[in-house]
């Protein structure tokens, strides 16, 4: 007689004390399908942990009612924030969807790694360059990777005297020129980015980025297409194919991203073998270059006029929405919503182990 194979227990972590805080927990449901269907449903024994907005960690069917409604928790209750549900120490393996700050930048992979256990996603060190936009332009400047001009900013500089803050605007204007990004240096989801045209738009963009932000960062705007490319694995990462983002706005800000119509993905994108190719390659250096691990979407500019590529970021947690690349990327690629989940899971357990 076959003994049965003990199921996994994937802790399910979501919520986080983030901008993005909805987002996740749409991410989240999506996975917790995914794990739910085919070979997976006798693979995981999945348990939801929702960490509200104000940081409490909260498991049951509190965690499970907030993912079936999509509604935060919203509550007077003082929170314990250095007590965890007791349930937490049953888990094998911590599934983590958290994006943004206190989850996508090393504070939690940081308490993954003194806890011990598995978790999805890379570790401390990618995911805190990968969330800050300034160091990772440093890290691929690095490893040759090109990239727009770009002009890093502290908030102190913008907070300064009268006579410091427009000698900033001179040079930024001098550097970059219009039209220009400004843009939180630690946030994701196109959270308090600006496109600037003009001085006015300049310094109220500096003010808005500094408001979310200690670390702002300034880039050259590019008349050049939008293209994407998902990375999975761990010391042998394998690329996607190549996707397109188009939108009605001025720029793929938070509403035009998370909003049903404003943006349309070409996966895979009109493109060439050779750009494609180029790509892909540069992806998986990108992935290498800040020692990512599991999964990561990787973002260019892809200029058809010049033929260049420009990295833009990587993002070390990507999103797992309905309209969210990652998945359809690899859907594109021959690997279905099912397979993929399996397959990120096991990265994070192979990683573990090794």
């Amino acid at each position: 007689m076959t003994t049965p194979i003990a199921k996994l227990n994937v802790g399910l972590l979501f919520g986080g004390r983030s901008g993005e805080h909805e987002v996740s927990i749409i991410s989240a449901g999506a996975i917790a399908k995914g794990l739910a269907m085919g070979a997976n449903a006798d693979r995981y024994n999945v348990q939801p942990f929702y960490i509200r907005k104000d940081g409490a960690w909260v498991d049951g069917n509190t965690a499970a009612k907030v993912l079936e409604t999509r509604e935060p928790v919203v509550t007077e209750e003082r929170p314990n924030l250095w007590a965890f549900p007791a349930s937490a120490a049953t888990i094998d393996l911590w599934y983590l969807v958290l994006h943004g700050p206190n989850g996508e930048d090393g504070t939690i992979q940081g308490l993954m790694e003194l806890m011990q256990v598995p978790y999805v996603g890379s570790g401390v060190l990618a995911s805190s360059v990968g969330m800050d936009k300034i160091a990772m332009k440093m890290a691929f400047a690095e490893a040759g990777l090109p990239q727009v001009k770009y002009y890093a900013v502290n908030r102190s500089d913008i907070y300064s005297d009268p006579c410091r803050f427009p000698k900033l605007c001179d040079d930024i204007e001098t550097q970059l020129g219009y039209p220009c990004f400004v843009k939180p240096a630690n946030l994701g989801s196109s959270v308090g980015i600006s496109k600037c045209r003009t001085r006015a738009e300049l310094e109220k963009a500096l003010d808005e980025a500094a408001s979310y932000d200690r670390r702002i960062i300034v880039e050259a705007g590019v008349i050049a297409r939008e293209v994407e490319c998902a990375v999975l694995g761990n010391d042998n990462p394998k690329a996607s194919v190549v996707g397109e983002i188009t939108f009605d706005s001025d720029f793929y800000d938070y509403e035009t991203k998370y909003t049903e119509g404003r943006s349309k993905a070409f996966i895979p994108a009109n493109l060439s073998v050779d750009v494609v190719t180029r790509i892909q390659d540069m992806s998986v250096k990108a992935f290498k270059a800040i020692d990512c691990a599991g999964i990561s979407r990787v973002d260019f500019f892809y200029s058809e006029v010049t033929d260049e590529l420009f990295i833009n970021e990587v993002n070390t947690l990507p999103g797992f929405t309905a309209m969210s690349m990652y998945p359809q990327l690899w859907a594109a690629s021959g690997l279905d919503f099912e397979s993929l989940v399996h397959q990120i899971i096991q990265c994070a357990v192979d990683r573990h182990r090794k």
